[in-house]
Formats: C-alpha cells, sequence, structure tokens
C-alpha cells in the first residue's frame, strides 16, 4: 500500500482532520494506496501559500525569463522520471503504461513551448487623437488558479493546464482525481527539486467536497477544469456566483466519418485507435463512425476482425494492446450503455462482455465493443461512454454525413476520411466542432489550440491562446503634457 497525503508550500501535509481515502488499482480490483481527504481547511492553506507565492513572493519576485527557464528545468526532470511516472499511473487508471510514459516524456515539449512564451507576453502602445496622452496597456496575470483534473491522462492534462498558467505568472493549486492523485503529487516534488519556489504548486486530494472548497475560495481568481459536462456546468455555476471566470474542456461524442473513396487502411487504423487505443477512456474518443454505404460492409467487416484481435491484460506489459477502464463504475456503465442500446434495436457485432482473464478475474476489463446501426436518437449515440464501446451507422452523401455529426451537443472533435480534398475542407468547415482530424485521429501539439465548441467546453488549452486565458489587460493613461484638464475652469 502506498500512502500520500496533500503537498502544500513544499511540505507533505496531512489532513487538518486526519481523514484518509483508499485508490484502487482497476488491474487487481484491489486497494492501491492511501490519500488525505482534504477539506475547506486544507484548500484554505493551499490557496494561502498560493497567493503568498504570487503576491509578494518569490514567483512574483522572478523575471519572466527565469520564469520560462524554470518550466523548462521542470519538463528536463519529469521526462527523466518519465519510467516511475507511468508505473505508478497505469496502476491507478489501468492504462497501457507505453501510452504514460510517452505522454510524461512528451509533456517536457509543453513545458519547453510555454517556458519559451513566459517572456514574450507584451502588452500594446494605443495611438491616441491627443499627442500629450500616452496610453498603453499591460497584460497581467490573475493569481491563485484553481485546477481540477481527471484520471485518464493525469500527468499529460495536468502539466497541459498548468504550463501555461504558470507562464503567465499565476500560482496552482491542484485538485487531481480521487482515482489518479498520485502523479500530481510526485509531479509537485518535482518542480520544486527543479527550482520553482515551494507555494507555486500545490496539492490538495480528496473528492467533490474538495473541489467544491477550491471553486469557492475568495482567493481563487479562476477555475480550470476538465471532466464531465455536468461537472463542468456545476463548476461553472459555483464560479460564476463569484463572478470568476472558468477554464473548461468538457465531453464529447465524437464522430469518425469515412467516405468511400477514403484509403482504407488509414481509416481502419484510424477508427481503431480513436476508440480502442485507450480504452475509450479519452474526451476525444471517436466513439460514432458513420462509414459511407458503398464501404459500409467491408470496411465494418474488417474493424470487426480487429477489434476481436486485440490483446486484453495487464497494462504494464508490452503484448498487452488494450488494459482495464478505471473504475468498477465505469466497468457498470459500459455494460448498461451497451445493454440499453440492444433494447434500442442495436446489434452487438463483437464484445459487449467482460472477458474471463484467468490472471485478473476482479480486473475492470471490458471487450472492445461494436455496436452495428445504433438508433440516430439512440442513447448510446447521443452520449458519452468514456469506455471501449463504438457504435457504427451507414450515411448517404455529405449532407447526411454533417446532419449526423453535428446532431449532438457535444463539439470536441471529428474525424473525416477521404482522398477529396476539397470534400475534406468543405467538411472541416461545416463541422461543428474544435478540432477536425482529415486522414489522422488523435492528433495533438503544444503550439495548436485545443478546445470545444457547444456543450464540449469553453476556452482553449495549447497554443498562445492557452495563456491569453490567464491573463488580464490593464490600461494606462499618462498625461506628457503641462495644461492643466480642470473640468470645473471654463474655458472662454
Amino acid at each position: 500500500m502506498h500512502k500520500y497525503v496533500n503537498h502544500i508550500n513544499g511540505r507533505d501535509v496531512p489532513a487538518a482532520d486526519g481523514r484518509t481515502f483508499t485508490a484502487f488499482n482497476p488491474t487487481t480490483g484491489g486497494p492501491w494506496g492511501t490519500f488525505a481527504l482534504a477539506g475547506a481547511e486544507d484548500v484554505d492553506q493551499a490557496v494561502t501559500a498560493a497567493s503568498n507565492a504570487f503576491r509578494g513572493g518569490p514567483w512574483s519576485a522572478l523575471s519572466p525569463t527565469r520564469r520560462g527557464r524554470l518550466l523548462m528545468q521542470w519538463g528536463e526532470m519529469i521526462a527523466e522520471h518519465a519510467e516511475r511516472i507511468a508505473a505508478i499511473e497505469t496502476e491507478q487508471n489501468g492504462k497501457l503504461v507505453a501510452e504514460m510514459r510517452a505522454q510524461a516524456r512528451t509533456v517536457r515539449d509543453w513545458l519547453y513551448y510555454f517556458g519559451g512564451l513566459a517572456d514574450k507576453i507584451e502588452g500594446a502602445v494605443i495611438p491616441l487623437d491627443r499627442r500629450t496622452i500616452f496610453n498603453y496597456t499591460l497584460r497581467e496575470p490573475l493569481g491563485v488558479v484553481g485546477v481540477i483534473t481527471p484520471w485518464n491522462s493525469p500527468t499529460f492534462i495536468a502539466v497541459m493546464s498548468l504550463a501555461p498558467a504558470l507562464a503567465a505568472g499565476n500560482t496552482i493549486v491542484l485538485k487531481p482525481s480521487e482515482i489518479t492523485s498520485a502523479s500530481a503529487i510526485e509531479l509537485a516534488r518535482l518542480a520544486e527539486e527543479s527550482g520553482i519556489p515551494p507555494g507555486v504548486i500545490n496539492i490538495v486530494t480528496g473528492f467533490r467536497e474538495t473541489g467544491e472548497a477550491l471553486v469557492d475560495h475568495a482567493k481563487v481568481a479562476k477555475v480550470s477544469f476538465t471532466g464531465s459536462v455536468n461537472a463542468g456546468k456545476a463548476i461553472a455555476a459555483r464560479a460564476g456566483a463569484r463572478l470568476v471566470s472558468c477554464m473548461l474542456e468538457l465531453g464529447g461524442k465524437s464522430p469518425n466519418i469515412v467516405f468511400a473513396d477514403a484509403n482504407l487502411d488509414q481509416a481502419e487504423a484510424g477508427v481503431l485507435a480513436g476508440i480502442f487505443a485507450a480504452a475509450g477512456q479519452t474526451c476525444v474518443a471517436g466513439s460514432r463512425a458513420y462509414i459511407q454505404q458503398p464501404i459500409y460492409d467491408r470496411l465494418l467487416e474488417r474493424l470487426v476482425s480487429r477489434a476481436k484481435q486485440i490483446t486484453i491484460g495487464d497494462p504494464l506489459l508490452a503484448e498487452t494492446q488494450m488494459g482495464p477502464v478505471a473504475t468498477k463504475m465505469q466497468l457498470e456503465k459500459d455494460e448498461s450503455m451497451v445493454k440499453r442500446a440492444v433494447d434500442e434495436g442495436g446489434a452487438i457485432l463483437t464484445g459487449g462482455a467482460r472477458p474471463k482473464l484467468a490472471a485478473f478475474p476482479d480486473g475492470y476489463f471490458f471487450e472492445p465493443t461494436i455496436v452495428h446501426q445504433a438508433a440516430k436518437d439512440g442513447f448510446l449515440m447521443r452520449n458519452e461512454v468514456f469506455g471501449p464501446v463504438l457504435a457504427v451507422t451507414p450515411f448517404s452523401d455529405e449532407a447526411e454525413a454533417l446532419a449526423l455529426a453535428n446532431d449532438t451537443e457535444f463539439g470536441l472533435a471529428a474525424g473525416v476520411w477521404t482522398r477529396d480534398i476539397n470534400r475534406a475542407h468543405k467538411m472541416a468547415r461545416a463541422l461543428e466542432s474544435g478540432t477536425v482530424w482529415i486522414n489522422t485521429y488523435r492528433a495533438l501539439t503544444f503550439n495548436s489550440p485545443f478546445g470545444g465548441y457547444k456543450s464540449s467546453g469553453i476556452g482553449r488549452q495549447n497554443g498562445i491562446e492557452a495563456v491569453h486565458q490567464y491573463l488580464q489587460t490593464k490600461s494606462v493613461w499618462v498625461e506628457l503634457g503641462d495644461e492643466v484638464q480642470d473640468p470645473f475652469i471654463m474655458k472662454v
């Protein structure tokens, strides 16, 4: 059993009232470790530490260039410890260790990019009619940013959320998911080993009450949340009551649209990767596949055949291609959503059940599942699963594909597979989605904005737009002339 507590102002601190909770290993179904259950008092301690670091503390005293270099050093430190971080995360969320390792190494690029932007935040000089007035703007940090992250890619999403806020000069209180809290604490320790001052990154662990205390705290100037739509709405409402803005990256029900002229080898790989590579546990999962009628049966046969060949097992082993889902609750959700799809007229082509694994009889495993011709308005077609469940249906032409793809409250991502470049760009413009991938899927980079349309979110991560989310603009006016501007003296 591993034991972790909160990390506040550079120190490991148990909950003020001594409460703890247990996290589980989804591969075995057994307990993995204990964590501090932070209450309002613990959150206040963390926010106070972050506020002190921001207001007159060492972080605010650093030049932007120096802050940027510390972020880069942090990136190098995380990459050096990628193996250990990956093992921790795989044991907590069940995703393949290869994917967790790649993410832990990749975040170095994010921290280099945003570290490089730290000293490139500029204001502007405003041209005015009056020559004796000088007007300019300053872009200033907000203060303490409360960050709440999910369990599916803990290090990657934490760094993607923290890097722009830190580059802008803010300080952080992070509440990771209760399912995967360990790596967040490890990241904070590595940040301080890299030279980032104590109090700049603070970690509080716990459940909903911990998150609510963070969102409600008077000294939290902005909230960044990655998670479900319902939780995002609740957080936005609480923050809005204090007139505090939110950065929200929420759910998705992303369409993967395959036209008859597509490279079928590419499309097959892309559709499979879009839903099964991470056991469907990603917000951009391509969980709706729309396949043009002339190739529908042929591509569907290939998808089903490949899905049946996916190796399920221990995510720590190199030969495993898909591990368990992260929680027992998610496993039960997968089962119930597939059952409901069948009740609504869908047909299971493969999967749809828990595999029998002798080595892990109590693990949270679910077979790669494909459901054929789910009803257009069916529950499976309209709701996020967050598991390895693909709904497939045919379409006739571009107009129908667009109508089907856009008929959703979500708008996070979409995939288009075609050799027709004109069609590809027309689809990209017409799809109501923050990201459109053409002949690829799940591509992401630090310098290209990422975020959702409609209920999939507010604001953008990645790219220079992400830094702008964590700045406020000040307008400064300077009178350069000697003339007295007295409104109560009449000029003749």
